[in-house]
Parts: structure tokens; sequence; C-alpha cells
């Protein structure tokens, strides 16, 4: 009976597993009659396979095998079936190596496939010496053949594997409410912050970012806080926003008039969370905003002053009151029911549009002339100054500078027609002037918040609230004519 003959096959798996011996080049891509072993995990049988296969300073890993070529047939388990996996007994140490000619004293080889003749230069090849050090190659990473071409399987996975992350990380975007998820659409900025762009955006959060790291921050101020409520924070605040996302949340309120529950909702965070990050940041705002220097000096409002205000050059500021709303709740019981209170406020532009003075709130019931001398402004003004204001303001015998009023129409009949004609064609000119102050107020109520009416708890960062909204005019957009730029 003919023994038995092994020839190598060829097998279809794109991955395969190299011997990590020193010139074997056995794989298991063509070879199905051959077994791979993995180091064993004792560290003195280790210590022993490492030194055989001289791979001293080996880095081992689990993809590391070494193949049954280097074993002789006592080292082996008798399989019960032919197609069994073949294992090693315990304490085997592969003995069967290139340098030793794949023999060892006193032992034959067990040929598991016959060997092909061998030429004389192989025969004749010298032996390795003991001390060679062969140099490491990823044994785990295989390649397979394409168009004549080696090609390594782990640059598909790796390629796969990037777009899978670039894949989640958008998801992740998409589903998080934040700053980065509307970066690319120029309408929801504008819509979530009155920024009219993504870099105006960027470019105000450079100015105040570096600012930003010293922020205080505001905490609860009740210390008798109830454990239950402890609790339900400690739960909910588990995830924190990045500066920029909080940011990002103070506009979206400001901007979008959102409560405090929708936007603990959105941005996933306790509603405790939203209340102090508003509040900090509008400390931050208002402090950051307010140290800038906004009042023009007279040669700075000549160098900017538009063609439109020929007839009155030496027009310093334009001026009007704002009005804010709030409702105040009669009782907790029946929060439907209450009563709505105003708040007045004084803010000032320059002719080219500039805001150039913006006061604190003051109570509803005020007069618009009583709010324009506690504002301050006045100190401000100068003999050679001229402000166009109202004609509710009759604050003539309050200021030294020239006041430009729309005629208030009193004693009318009393007029001589020449002065009448005059008189009227100055309220005209007088008024298509300063009806651009009517349009900075409109951008200040932009902010959907100060729009509409707001709960009284608001009332706590209204002021600052208010102001921050009147400074940011002079970042977020551009001016109020085109034909002013």
């Amino acid at each position: 009976m003919n023994s038995i003959s092994f020839k190598y096959l060829r097998r279809e798996c794109v991955y395969s597993r190299y011997c990590c011996v020193p010139f074997c080049k056995i794989s298991s891509r063509f070879n199905s009659v051959i077994s791979f072993h993995k180091l064993p995990l004792d560290r003195a049988t280790r210590k022993m396979w490492l030194h055989n296969i001289r791979r001293k300073t080996f880095e081992v890993s689990p993809h590391v095998r070494v193949c049954s070529r280097h074993f002789t047939n006592d080292d082996f388990i008798e399989p019960s079936y032919p197609t069994a996996r073949r294992l090693l007994k315990k304490g085997a140490v592969p003995t069967l190596f290139r340098w030793n000619n794949d023999s060892t004293s006193g032992q034959k080889r067990f040929r598991l496939w016959e060997k092909k003749a061998s030429s004389s230069s192989d025969q004749e090849e010298e032996l390795v010496p003991m001390d060679f050090q062969h140099e490491d190659h990823n044994y785990y990473c295989t390649s397979r053949v394409q168009n004549d071409e080696v090609v390594d399987p782990t640059d598909d996975l790796r390629n796969e594997v990037e777009v899978l992350k670039r894949k989640v990380a958008e998801f992740s975007v998409n589903q998080r409410f934040c700053l980065g998820r509307f970066a690319a659409s120029d309408d929801d900025i504008r819509f979530y912050t009155r920024f009219a762009t993504y870099n105006h955006l960027m470019a105000f959060w450079r100015i105040i970012q570096p600012a930003s790291h010293n922020m205080f921050r505001v905490t609860r101020a009740r210390a008798d806080t109830t454990k239950c409520d402890v609790q339900a924070t400690d739960k909910a605040s588990v995830q924190f926003l990045l500066p920029i996302d909080e940011f990002f949340l103070f506009m979206v309120h400001l901007s979008v008039g959102l409560t405090k529950r929708d936007l603990a909702h959105r941005f996933n965070v306790h509603q405790s969370t939203v209340s102090q990050i508003i509040s900090t940041w509008a400390n931050f705002l208002y402090t950051i905003l307010g140290s800038v220097h906004i009042w023009m000096s007279k040669e700075a409002v000549k160098a900017q002053m538009p063609k439109e205000f020929q007839d009155y050059p030496d027009t310093q500021v334009i001026i009007d009151c704002i009005e804010l709303c709030c409702r105040i709740q009669s009782s907790d019981l029946f929060p439907d029911e209450g009563y709505d209170c105003t708040f007045k406020g004084l803010i000032g532009m320059a002719p080219h549009g500039a805001v150039t003075f913006v006061s604190s709130l003051y109570a509803g019931s005020v007069s618009d002339n009583e709010v324009l001398k506690k504002s301050g402004i006045v100190l401000y003004l100068k003999p050679e100054m001229a402000i166009m204001v109202n004609k509710d303001f009759l604050v003539d015998d309050s200021i030294l500078c020239t006041v430009y009023r729309p005629a208030y129409p009193v004693k009318r009949e009393l007029m001589e027609a020449d002065e009448d004609v005059g008189k009227m064609g100055d309220t005209q000119s007088i008024a298509q002037l300063r009806v651009h102050i009517e349009h900075l107020i409109c951008r200040v109520k932009q902010h959907k918040l100060l729009d509409s009416v707001m709960p009284f708890t608001s009332t706590r960062t209204i002021n600052r609230l208010y102001i921050v909204a009147c400074l940011f005019i002079n970042y977020q957009d551009g001016p109020l004519l085109k034909r002013w730029t």
C-alpha cells in the first residue's frame, strides 16, 4: 500500500496565520495540514520557547503562533478522529529548526508531507549561528494578493474604522443640541444666536474665550436645599457642557426666549444647571462687554458721520427709551393670575449706527425726561455737541448742548405761516434721521426674551440681560443701512 502523501493545499481564506520562527515561511493560507499553536501561558515554558526560537526580546501578542513543523511527533496528543484539532502535550517545547537541520539528537522528525527535492544550493546552505538575531516583523498582519500586488487587509479595516468613527461622531453631534450641530447653517445660527453667520459668532467667541477661563460661576444661593433636590441634581447633572455650548445655551435663551425647562430638555441637563449657566454668563458678559468704553469722542463721531446728517453735523448721539414687560404671579397656586409691570431704559446710538450708550433699567412709571437725567448721559454731553431726541423729551433746560427734536404740535394755530413751513421741514428731516433709533430698538428686541412678557423669576438678571443684549448689537450684525457701510 502506498504511503499517504500531503501536498500544499491552497486555502481561500483571506486572512492567514504565520509562524513566528525565523526563516519559517509556513502560512495557513497555503497549508491545510499544518497546525499553529499559541505560546504557553506558563512563564518558564514560554521562556524556553522564546529561547529555542531565538526570540529573547520578542514582544508576545495574542496573534503570535508557532507551526507544528518545529515539534516532534511525541509532542502531540494523537487526535481521536482525523478532523480533530491537534493539541500539544503539557511542557512541549519546539526543537526542530533550520539552524539545527530540522533534527535533534536521537529523535527523528515526523514528516507531514513529501518534501520536494532541494537544490544543491539549498543543501550547501550554511547553518545559522547561535547568536543570530532575526529582525522582527508584524506576524499577525496578513496580506492578500490583488492584481499581482500584495495588499494588506488591515488597511481596509483601518479605513472602515475611520469611516465608522466619523459616522458615530456625526450621529452624536446630530443627536445633541449644541453649537456644532448648527455650524453648517448660517440661517440656524442667526435664528438661535442673532449673529449674522457662524464666522461672526466664532470671531466673537475668540475675543471672550481667554477671559472665560477665569469666569466666576454662580452656584445655588439657598443653603437649605432639600435632600430630594440634591439627589435629583446629582443624578441629572452627570453630563456637563463645554464652555462654548454653555455660551450657546445662554444665546438661545436670550435670542429665542426658550424657558429653562425647555433648555434643560434640549441640552440634557438639570433645570437648576440651566439657571446657573444663564446667571453665570449674564454676569460674565455684563462684565466683559461693560468694560469696553463704547462712548465715542466728538472727533471719532465726526469721522464716521454719514452724509445724511450733513444738515446736523454736530449730532453726537440719537437717544430713545425702550420698555420691557414682566409678569408677576399673584400666587403659586394660581400662576395664570397676576399683573404686569414694565421697565424702562435709555439707549443711545451714534449717527453711523453704533451703540454708544446704554443705561440701567428703571420703573416703567418714570418719565422719559427723568430717565434721561438719571441715566448719566448728561455728564458726557458738552455745549458744542448736539443730541437728537423724540418729541417727548423736553429737556432743553436740563442739558447744555443743542437738542434736535421734531416740532411738538402745541398751539399750532398760533404759528405764523412761514414759521410753520420751516418747522415742518425740520420736523420731517429730523424724523427721518431719528427713525434709525427705532430700528436699533427693533434689533434689540429681536432677542425674543426681551420682546415677550418675562416671568418674575427673570427679573433678578433682567438688567444685565438687557444691557448685554444692547451691547451685542455692535458685534452681531452689520450697519443699519448698507449705504452707511
